[in-house]
């Protein structure tokens, strides 16, 4: 449903593969964030479906639920290598959410379409009429995706590297 979901997508200059190295290891996905949550991570890069990190979180900088500090673990649930990664997120509140991030990647002349998506058409009956979602804006998408094209532009070290 499109009021369930955000695409936005950007022309960045860097090849599919160092792209989706960033995304895949859990120090990229802190490097790129600009939404201020994402304070830290623990973990290997995901290499397959079912693989998971944990992320070190703190709602402060949206100021609007007073959760103080967290962790929640990151899902891998597709993975294909320089093409698309997603993954959804457990966490304390149980039953899991069920909203889903990822990203697709294709190869264009000069680099690579990125597209961020987020989708949460399939979150628990129980969180519905919560009225949080979507918890992060269109903004903060395209500002991430900034802060990756950035990241990934040459010369720019990379995390793990």
């Amino acid at each position: 449903m499109a009021d369930e979901r955000i695409e936005v997508e950007r022309a960045i200059g860097a090849d599919p593969t160092s792209i989706f190295e960033i995304l895949r290891d859990p120090q990229g996905h802190v490097s790129i964030d600009a939404s201020g949550m994402l304070m830290s991570a623990t973990g290997d890069p995901a290499g397959a479906v079912g693989d998971s990190f944990v992320v070190h979180m703190d709602r402060e900088s949206l100021q609007d639920y007073p959760l103080g500090e967290y962790e929640v673990t990151v899902v891998i649930t597709k993975f294909e290598p320089g093409r698309e990664i997603a993954w959804t997120i457990d966490g304390a509140l149980k039953p899991p959410i069920g909203h889903i991030y990822g990203y697709r990647l294709e190869p264009i002349e000069g680099g690579t379409m990125v597209t961020s998506y987020y989708d949460w058409s399939n979150i628990h009956a129980q969180y519905r009429d919560a009225g949080i979602f979507p918890v992060i804006s269109k903004t903060n998408q395209m500002a991430t995706l900034g802060i990756l094209a950035r990241t990934v532009a040459p010369g720019v070290p990379r995390p793990g590297a």
